[in-house]
């Protein structure tokens, strides 16, 4: 039996995808969690504070470590499995990736910097400062290597000549129709991942050890970045539909099931489809389609109809934007139950109930990012650059892909095992609590030392 090498193709680069996600997210959003609560440290000359961007920039160290492996795995499999797509589009394609290593090299030398230079300082302000260029150069990471995702989408900056992209001019393929929407909500989502994360990091302590002052507060300043960061992807959730309504209508008819072009057309929720592709079991939402859509309850939205069947994205996606716009509402409905309860006096932010829920609430940030992420892949099939190469013509030919795929798999099980094992060995064994303790005693000591020898 032959190998079908286009679903192979497709499985490796989702798995690689899927595992890198997970890390390019930390990647992006745990800097500025870090550079927030040194700067409230310094500000409030509260040490809890400080102690939390210590022990946070460790943990990161490690996400950026098996981040490079992972993103270098992503290179190789460009090159292995999509090579039709690098030959065509190389050209357009290599300034960003180009700038988005840049950025990372950029980023990396700055946190050696400040994870070297930690109370060597006069000024503590002068260390905070060390965290502008880390934030910065992470989230340009991000901004380069989604402009390439953007590209995918929306192509320009060339011309089509006998087949290949020629008069390329690489600064109009970066800023394409696509990146604006998809920029913002891949960083909001990031920062509401990485804030997710740490608050539920915080909950789940507290749920096993008790509640200390130090995660206390960290619950509490997570929580609010959550609430912030929550309501900014519920506006990029809005830009990108819009975006979509106008320049990619087959991936949001596909995904909200929108078979017939009308006006007034209803926003569905939930539900199935039988042979016919009629929606059985949906939530019809009258009129909200085409409100997100353009802003107007009553204009018209393009359905499949107007879209050669050849062309239709997946129909499956509809569950991915359904449980990915639903754990974005629930990830906001959560923070501000929490905020409730704290302005709520007869309640308690810290019971364990709500506690379980915040702890989900960053299970559900992760695969929220993951859904997002088959949604736009998913939803831009069967074209690899729209409009110009479909994603068999790009796949590899060769049957040593599904060889690939199992190598990959391995890497990524070792790196996921060595990663979990080395952050439970980094922090089950330094507590906070412990940690602060010494941490002061240090310090008592230093100033009993300084006294001494004035």
């Amino acid at each position: 039996m032959g190998v079908d090498t286009v679903f192979w193709s497709k499985l490796v680069t989702g798995m690689t995808l899927g595992f890198h996600a997970i890390f390019a997210t930390l990647g992006v959003g745990i800097p500025l969690m870090i550079a927030i609560a040194e700067f409230i440290g310094v500000r409030k000359q509260d040490p809890h504070y400080t102690l939390m961007a210590k022990r946070w920039s460790r943990g990161f160290v490690i996400s950026v470590a098996v981040g490079v492996v992972t993103g270098t795995a992503i290179s190789l499999q460009l090159a292995l499995v999509w090579p039709n797509f690098m030959k065509m589009a190389g050209n357009v394609i290599a300034l960003p990736l180009f700038l988005e290593v840049f950025a990372f090299f950029f980023e990396a030398i700055f946190l050696g910097i400040y994870l070297y230079t930690w109370d060597r300082f006069k000024n503590p302000y002068i260390h905070c400062l060390l965290m502008i260029p880390i934030v910065l150069g992470a989230g340009m990471s991000a901004v380069f290597i989604t402009t390439v995702n953007g590209f995918m989408n929306q192509p320009q900056g060339f011309v089509m000549n006998a087949g290949q992209f020629t008069a390329v001019n690489p600064l109009q393929a970066m800023l394409n129709a696509a990146t604006f929407s998809k920029v913002f909500h891949v960083l909001s989502s990031a920062y509401l991942t990485g804030a997710a994360l740490l608050a539920g990091v915080a909950a789940i302590t507290m749920l096993r050890k008790g509640v200390t002052p130090y995660h206390k507060k960290a619950l509490k300043l997570m929580m609010g970045v959550v609430l912030l960061f929550s309501l900014l992807n519920t506006l990029a959730g809005d830009v990108s539909a819009k975006f979509l309504a106008e320049h990619q209508p087959e991936k949001l008819a596909a995904g909200e099931w929108h078979f017939k072009t009308e006006k007034g057309a209803d926003l569905i929720l939930l539900g199935f489809l039988n042979a016919e592709h009629e929606v059985i079991g949906a939530l019809h939402l009258p009129k909200i389609l085409s409100f997100l859509a353009f802003g107007d309850f009553n204009a018209t939205v393009t359905g499949l109809d107007q879209i050669p069947k050849e062309e239709w994205p997946p129909l499956l996606i509809h569950y991915f934007f359904d449980a990915m716009a639903g754990i974005g509402f629930a990830l906001l409905a959560i923070s501000l139950l929490y905020f409730l309860f704290v302005f709520w006096k007869k309640r308690n932010e810290f019971n364990k109930w709500l506690l379980r829920i915040i702890v989900l609430g960053a299970l559900l940030a992760f695969m929220g990012v993951e859904l997002g992420w088959f949604y736009a892949e998913m939803g831009r099939q069967p074209w690899i650059i729209r409009g110009y190469m479909r994603v068999d013509e790009a796949a590899t030919s060769s049957p040593n892909v599904r060889i690939l795929f199992f190598f990959f798999l391995l890497l990524y099980i070792v790196l996921g095992i060595m990663c979990v094992l080395v952050l439970r060995r980094l922090f089950n064994n330094n507590p906070a609590e412990v940690e602060m303790e010494k941490w002061a005693k240090d310090k008592r000591n230093l100033t009993t030392e300084e006294g001494e020898h004035t």
